[in-house]
Order: C-alpha cells, then structure tokens, then sequence
C-alpha cells in the first residue's frame, strides 16, 4: 500500500522577510526553517500553522526569481481561495486576525459544515479561516 502526504506547498513572494514578517508576525505561523542556499542565491523558508504537528504539511515561502514568476504573486489560484487554514476556535483566531490588520474580503459565516470567513494575505491571495463542525 502507498503512503503519501503532502511535505510542501510553495507559496511565490516578493520578499522573504516581508512574507516572514506577514505569515510569522501577523497570522502566528511558526517558522520551521530560514536556511541560505548560496549555490542559487535562495533561502529555503518553511512556516507552518500555529499549533501544527511535527511533519505537518509546510509552507515554503519561495521568492520569486524571474518575471515571469512575479506576475503570479498574489493570484496563485487564479482569484480563488487557494489555502484553508482549520481553527479549533473560530471566533478566537478571527478576532486576533482583525486586530493584527488582516483583510476579511467575506465575512463569516455559519455553513453546514462549519463557521467560515475569507481573508487576504499580504499579496491578496485568498484564504478560507474554517472551523469545521
């Protein structure tokens, strides 16, 4: 039987320490790994969601490198919510968002499967903060 998870997902940024500042400062991710890569002039950046296990799927915050890959910062799902990040309390982690200046671009909302709330990043890539029922 094969066993597979995610490791990684890859997340284009501007700039390392504004992405760190944004996803450690401000939406409380850890960060797992800050390493220099020198041979291609990189940083190899992982963060993870508050409160997320050892060997959890990560973020890599990957600088973009070419033109080409600057034109999707901000819109890597295409305008969709690209990233769903699950809360043991909804209400809590809402409220701490909307302190620390996060945009909410829908406001919450009771669904069947749970309290659900849009919000932006940074770069205007979009979010869903879910409590699942």
């Amino acid at each position: 039987m094969t066993v597979q998870s995610l490791a990684h997902i890859a997340l284009v940024v501007r700039d390392y320490d504004e992405a760190i500042a944004f996803y450690v400062g401000t939406l409380g991710f850890t960060l797992v790994v800050d390493d220099y890569q020198p041979a291609q002039d990189k940083r190899w950046v992982l963060v993870a969601p508050p409160g997320a296990q050892p060997g959890a799927t990560t973020i890599l915050l990957a600088r973009a490198s070419t033109p080409e890959q600057a034109r999707f910062i901000g819109d890597q799902a295409g305008g969709r919510v690209f990233l769903f990040p699950r809360t043991d309390d909804f209400w809590r982690d809402y409220r701490v968002m909307r302190k620390k200046g996060v945009r909410f671009v829908r406001d919450p909302a009771e669904q069947p499967y749970g309290t659900v709330a849009v919000f932006e990043d940074l770069y205007g890539n979009r979010w869903d903060l879910v409590e699942f029922a």
